[in-house]
């Protein structure tokens, strides 16, 4: 047995912060990372600066301007592919299987807009849709057995402490009751263990996002959980730490999400 380190982080654009992203990966040694966000096509991912950096295997749903996602990874991937949900080719999903016939699966969840309401406003109504079909996908493909990680910004807050406020937020989209009901249904799809809250108590609040709308992000901290890793029941005794890397939100030109790292056995 040896050991995995897998981290996910919205990046915002991973050619406009590519040194911050090489810098966590110098620091931090992740053996994966699953970037979302990247607002990059297929043909200008950043590919030759994360191999020279000794990430060389990379598997990217790009799309032009917004969204997409990519994961990096030192390990060799034995098999690769990228799902679109919903009828839209708009890069959220891509997934990898690592040896030991680990399977992780990357994913951008819609933001869903202002309004929490489907019949008013389009974007929320995706996002309701989307949380329905990788649910439905999920149940179907469902293995006792099956080694699976799900990493993202999945953009929920579920839990009472995953945002600074829950009365405030209850009609503010991330954290509204009809979300909340989505990704638990999302969650019991595979019987995901949330790897944070496995580590972390529900009563301890506890974010990996706060907006740039604050100044002092920081102090205020007014933050929201949006970022998550889970894995299949195979995988939770696996499990060894978990921790949201939050000094990064404060690096130099930073995204406005930082990085959720897992450790957990992984039988290569």
């Amino acid at each position: 047995m040896t050991e995995l380190k897998l981290a996910t982080w919205n990046i915002n654009s991973v050619r406009l912060r590519i040194e911050t992203v090489l810098t966590y990966l110098r620091e931090h040694q992740p053996d994966v990372l699953c970037l979302q966000e990247i607002k990059a096509t297929d043909d200008v991912f950043p590919y030759d600066a994360f191999r020279e950096a000794g990430w060389p295997h990379i598997a990217v749903a790009g799309f032009k301007g917004y969204n997409g996602v990519a994961t990096i990874s030192r390990l060799p991937f034995t098999d690769s592919g990228v799902k679109h949900w919903c009828g839209r080719e708009d890069g959220r999903h891509v997934w990898v299987e690592l040896p030991g016939k680990v399977e992780v699966h990357n994913f951008y969840v819609p933001a869903g807009g202002d309004e929490p309401d489907p019949a008013v406003n389009p974007k929320f109504e995706h996002k309701l849709a989307f949380l329905s079909d990788v649910s439905a996908w999920f149940s179907e493909i469902k293995r006792p057995r099956a080694k699976r990680i799900m990493v993202g910004d999945l953009n929920v807050a579920p839990l009472e402490n995953d945002v600074w406020s829950h009365k405030q937020l209850l009609k503010v989209v991330s954290h509204t009751p009809i979300e909340v009901d989505a990704m638990g249904v999302l969650q019991r799809s595979h019987d995901w263990v949330d790897a944070l809250r496995y580590f972390v108590p529900e009563a301890e609040k506890v974010y990996s996002w706060w907006s740039y709308r604050s100044k002092d992000w920081e102090g205020a901290d007014k933050g929201r959980r949006l970022d998550h890793v889970w894995v299949t029941p195979a995988l939770k005794s696996a499990l060894k730490s978990a921790e949201i890397h939050k000094h990064v939100r404060g690096w130099e030109k930073p995204s406005d999400h930082c990085p959720v790292c897992i450790t957990l056995e992984h039988p290569a």
